[in-house]
């Protein structure tokens, strides 16, 4: 089988980096993937096959007709099996050449958000509507995704199917904490800065926190569009001293298993692998309970959900994270490493894949 994975551009993100490590465990089964990028990007991604990068202007993402006829071309080329786009402009980009020249491949769209969140406004639902009816399928992160997007577009349940996100299983290597305090507590937040992670709510969750555990330091991993704001909102709440910024680390995992807990207040979420990473860890999650976590974190059997808003019920549980036995830990441990890693949820789309081109060849037919 071939398949093209396409994303936006090399970044640090969760589709990107899920789909570049899923890209190599699909060649590991035997199969060729091709990992197209849409815009420029300088950041290495997990895979090791072949790597185009398109390089096209943001600017032109809604005419960009060079860029449909570069991907016609590349379908020509090297006739994949199945395309997959992965998040942001990824679905239009394909979709506008496959309208325009015409070639026949299945188009699958990878739904890993929530995407009701995104979609407000009636034309930009109309237009969303348009292509994802001219996918062949949709590969929902989680059952929570599944309903939401086929609630907004109900045309959409028949060719929905829902795989979750994974992780690979790594060795982690010693690293040292930044300005590292004798007798502190360790937080770690994993993430992109922007809205739907929630920092500022973060930065208020933290300081009532620090009122019963003035020793406590938060590490704050990640980069984005909203890091300079939340610097800056760090300096006005005076919590300089007990807060770190980071920016992107090669392997997070190194500070997760070296934290007390890990802490997760978002708005908006599909189901964010840096949960099963801490679960894998063995490190505690505290986490607001929005879009798919629920399905893979039970309350007080394998992590601590907190109900979206609620900041003082999250300091509560970061409170007593701090007090549970080992058994918690070991069960979240066992959850991940049974059920969502990236070795075993290659084979369920390797599965999909099969079921979608049958469908297809059927239709044909």
């Amino acid at each position: 089988m071939i398949l093209f994975q396409i994303i936006q551009k090399p970044q640090k993100r969760g589709a990107e980096i899920f789909a570049a490590q899923l890209s190599e465990h699909f060649e590991k089964l035997g199969h060729t993937v091709i990992l197209i990028s849409l815009f420029e990007g300088v950041s290495e991604l997990p895979f090791s096959g072949k790597k185009i990068q398109l390089n096209r202007p943001i600017s032109k993402r809604w005419y960009d007709y060079e860029a449909w006829l570069q991907i016609a071309r590349l379908v020509k080329e090297f006739k994949p099996d199945i395309i997959q786009c992965n998040a942001g402009d990824t679905l239009k980009f394909i979709i506008l050449s496959k309208l325009f020249f015409g070639w026949k491949v299945p188009v699958i769209a990878r739904n890993a958000s929530t995407v009701s969140n995104y979609i407000k406004s009636t034309p930009t639902k109309i237009i969303n509507h348009f292509f994802y009816k001219k996918v062949d399928a949709i590969i929902s992160v989680s059952k929570f995704s599944a309903e939401d997007i086929n609630i907004l577009f109900p045309s959409t349940k028949k060719k929905t199917f829902v795989i979750p996100i994974g992780i690979d299983e790594k060795i982690t290597n010693h690293v040292e904490w930044k300005n590292q305090l004798n007798n502190s507590i360790n937080v770690v937040h994993v993430g992109g800065f922007t809205f739907e992670k929630n920092h500022l709510g973060l930065l208020r969750i933290w300081k009532l926190f620090l009122e019963s555990k003035p020793n406590a330091i938060l590490h704050l991993l990640g980069d984005g569009p909203m890091k300079q704001k939340i610097e800056e909102e760090v300096v006005k709440m005076n919590l300089s001293d007990t807060i770190i910024f980071y920016g992107w680390t090669g392997n997070p995992l190194d500070y997760i298993i070296k934290a007390d807990m890990l802490v997760l207040p978002s708005i908006i979420e599909g189901l964010p692998g840096v949960l099963l990473e801490s679960m894998y860890c063995r490190t505690p999650v505290v986490a607001n309970d929005v879009g798919g976590i629920n399905e893979i974190i039970e309350h007080k059997q394998t992590g601590f959900l907190v109900k979206k808003n609620d900041e003082l019920n999250f300091v509560k549980s970061m409170q007593e994270v701090l007090t549970i036995d080992n058994m918690v830990n070991e069960k979240a441990y066992q959850q991940v490493v049974n059920h969502y890693t990236n070795k075993s949820i290659a084979k369920d789309f390797e599965k999909t894949y099969t079921i979608i081109l049958k469908q297809k060849l059927n239709y044909a037919i």
